[in-house]
């Protein structure tokens, strides 16, 4: 069957559900993964032809489920660095790897740091500070056994060594180390924020990562301050990722916790995304 003829079928069955732009992306970046065919041979050879046409209508029928096309692919790239994904984990967002750099800026390359990364669902944050600070010893915690495997599966694809720990920040786990930095993009999407969240985000992603009461949404920013308070080193750091509605009263949060040097940091779409706080 003509790669062009799929593309077609791309357009006549997703055009109501994405942009046509959008759609071509799609097939562009599945053609490439699946067939080795760049956007640039199918426009040199219109009429290409493959073999095997399930594998690409499969992944059409997904999108069509509004499926993310990472998990389709079950791949995405973070910060330069290639990563495994799937349901149990969330996909790595633009903003978080605006996280990682403001951290990086942060961290002198050149001492031994000990670095947390709290809620490391896929790995994303701790593979790729273990990738770009040399002489960081990294640790890793989640609740989520299926999202470990996946980070372990991930740090073994970086060659990066990231010590992983199964646990629940909620339950203050006792950590026999001291942690110069600190950082968690934990759960922040309120309950009530799910209407302006894309279906094929709610339909898709763990939940367990995603979303908290409305009643409480800082829950896990108090419970990681908390446990920051005792195991950060001194001078040491803590960052967060957070929702973009919630800058002051995280400002709050850490004030009320005796944090100081607090800086809210915006991302480059100049919402209220980053926050930090040092011990003194």
């Amino acid at each position: 069957m003509r790669l062009k003829d799929i593309q077609n079928t791309f357009h006549q069955e997703l055009d109501a559900i994405y942009l046509k732009e959008e759609v071509d992306s799609f097939f562009y970046i599945l053609i490439e993964s699946y067939y080795n065919v760049s956007r640039i041979q199918l426009a040199m050879n219109p009429d290409y032809e493959v073999d095997d046409c399930n594998v690409i209508l499969n992944a059409l029928d997904s999108l069509k489920r509004e499926k993310p096309l990472q998990y389709i692919l079950g791949e995405t790239e973070f910060y330069g660095l290639p990563f495994k994904v799937n349901e149990h984990v969330l996909i790595p967002r633009p903003e978080t790897e605006e996280l990682v750099e403001w951290i990086i800026k942060h961290t002198d390359n050149d001492k031994q740091r000990n670095i947390l990364d709290i809620g490391t669902g896929s790995g994303c944050i701790a593979i790729s500070l273990a990738k770009h600070i040399k002489k960081a010893k990294v640790y890793a915690l989640d609740v989520s056994s299926e999202a470990l495997k996946i980070a372990k599966i991930n740090a073994q694809l970086n060659n990066v060594n990231i010590e992983f720990i199964e646990a629940s920040i909620l339950e203050q786990p006792i950590i026999n180390a001291k942690f110069d930095i600190i950082v968690s993009n934990p759960p922040y999407v309120r309950e009530k924020e799910k209407e302006l969240m894309k279906s094929n985000v709610l339909d898709n992603e763990p939940h367990l990562a995603l979303f908290v009461k409305d009643e409480n949404p800082l829950l896990f920013y108090d419970a990681i301050s908390q446990f920051a308070i005792n195991n950060l080193s001194k001078k040491g750091l803590l960052f967060f990722e957070i929702n973009e509605y919630l800058g002051n009263d995280m400002i709050a949060l850490l004030n009320h916790n005796n944090f100081s040097n607090i800086e809210l940091k915006q991302d480059i779409f100049k919402k209220d995304r980053m926050i930090k706080g040092g011990l003194n």
